[in-house]
């Protein structure tokens, strides 16, 4: 994108500090949802007792149901926005999903004081998880395309604060344990936060429109500038005046680029016929129309492919199957196991992936070896299945030792947000500024694809075990 010297700056970069909050703000429900697996296991899977012994016990693999009912809506309400974007406004988009998700949070801040049966609480929960989602997938596909409109650093801060949605959520976990407060307490303390965090990132989208440089970017007023550069151009080897021909006379807002070199050497004194020696630009080739929905995804299909496939490897083990795996430790350490080296671990690293793509990335966005490393993680899935996952009835267990364990997470986590990351900045880069929404939305729809996929694969790969 051709930057005019009049572009405002970005002071204090406070745009790209806002950014990462919004990138913080679209993952919040999940990974505190996701984090907040033995909280919601502790509270169904109970046992009732009859003369001593355990007459019913039902199982509802929450972590799997949790998964599948998040990932469906997100790429549902991910394709509905790409469809209906165009008839409701952004801002009712972005800031109405925030308010929503804010309110379904509270919700599910109250619940934890009230006491419900276990079939009701359950069907409960999966509500508002679907509906928490919907609107988080509106949320997220609108901000992918709004941040889609800006410098390419900008997609990269944006889903850098995506990748830390998951570490904050992890660290509310460890802190909440640590707490040493009764279950209930600890719980409640848990869901307070994403609602403040919800809170300020409503706030800081509100206060974005404010900036010169986001409004510079985001009105589409200003995007004429990118035809500025070759209106102004003289294509070589035709005067700028013809001889017989005043100036005066040339027809108002008529540009030089565009004249006929025929027409202009026969050019003779009559106004009429000066006029002719010029051929106003025409509109096709200078057009701001944009290329169709098909037309931008065969510029990004790699892109989109591998977007999908980093999600549905990464899906289809974590967490649904990554959060059963159990220590070999004993004592204090079995409370601390999921949260450190599950999802604190994943999430660190996933940061880190991401922030990565600032500093270098490689391979380049035409390499043949960039697909093919994306499709080798899939490796990490039998790799993590043959952890010490309980219960399991089929496969046996072959990486028993915790820090095994932990290695395998760093490694499958790093290589996920590194991916993703370079997946989702390389697409815009494909094809021209005026296309670079289209095709943030339509990788925003196949990033949703991606998780929907690995949360219906963590199903059978459960089974399995």
């Amino acid at each position: 994108m051709n930057k005019r010297e009049d572009t405002p700056k970005d002071r204090g970069c406070l745009v790209a500090v806002i950014f990462f909050i919004l990138g913080l703000g679209t993952l919040l429900p999940w990974n505190f949802f996701m984090t907040a697996s033995m909280y919601f296991n502790n509270r169904l899977n109970t046992s009732e007792w009859s003369n001593g012994t355990i007459t019913t016990r039902t199982e509802y693999y929450f972590n799997n149901w949790m998964t599948l009912l998040s990932q469906l809506p997100l790429l549902v309400f991910t394709l509905l926005n790409s469809i209906l974007y165009q008839w409701i406004s952004e801002r009712m988009r972005i800031a109405g999903s925030l308010v929503v998700i804010l309110l379904l949070f509270i919700l599910t801040a109250a619940l934890v004081k009230v006491p419900m049966e276990e079939d009701r609480f359950f069907s409960v929960t999966m509500a508002t998880i679907w509906f928490i989602n919907s609107f988080g997938a509106v949320l997220q596909g609108s901000l992918f395309g709004l941040v889609g409109l800006l410098p390419q650093r900008y997609s990269a801060i944006f889903m850098s604060g995506q990748g830390l949605a998951g570490t904050f959520a992890a660290l509310a976990m460890i802190f909440a344990i640590a707490s040493e407060a009764d279950s209930e307490s600890a719980a409640l303390g848990y869901f307070i936060t994403p609602c403040v965090g919800t809170f300020i990132t409503l706030i800081s989208y509100m206060l974005l429109p404010k900036l010169a440089f986001a409004r510079f970017y985001l009105d589409s007023k200003s995007k004429s500038y990118e035809l500025e550069p070759s209106i102004q151009l003289l294509p070589t080897g035709i005067p700028e005046t013809v001889e017989g021909c005043e100036t005066a006379s040339d027809p108002p807002n008529v540009s030089v680029v565009n004249r006929d070199p025929n027409k202009a050497a026969n050019c003779v004194s009559e106004e009429e016929d000066c006029k002719q020696a010029f051929v106003p630009p025409q509109p096709e080739n200078t057009s701001t129309q944009k290329s169709s929905v098909l037309q931008v995804f065969k510029k990004i299909r790699v892109m989109a492919f591998c977007v999908t496939f980093v999600f549905t490897v990464t899906l289809s083990v974590f967490p649904a199957i990554t959060v059963d795996v159990k220590t070999v430790y004993g004592g204090n350490w079995e409370r601390y196991f999921i949260p450190v080296f599950c999802f604190l671990a994943f999430n660190v690293m996933d940061f880190s992936g991401r922030t990565s793509t600032l500093k270098f990335k490689w391979p380049s966005k035409e390499s043949r070896l960039f697909p093919a490393l994306v499709v080798s993680r899939v490796i990490f899935v039998p790799l993590l299945m043959m952890c010490n996952v309980q219960e399991r009835h089929t496969l046996p267990v072959f990486f028993s030792n915790d820090f095994m364990f932990a290695i395998l997470m760093l490694f499958f986590s790093g290589s996920s947000g590194y991916f993703l990351c370079l997946s989702m900045t390389y697409a815009p880069q494909l094809v021209e500024p005026k296309d670079a929404e289209t095709a943030g939305a339509l990788m925003t729809f196949f990033l949703a694809l991606g998780l929907s996929l690995g949360a219906a694969f963590s199903f059978p790969l459960r089974l399995l075990i």
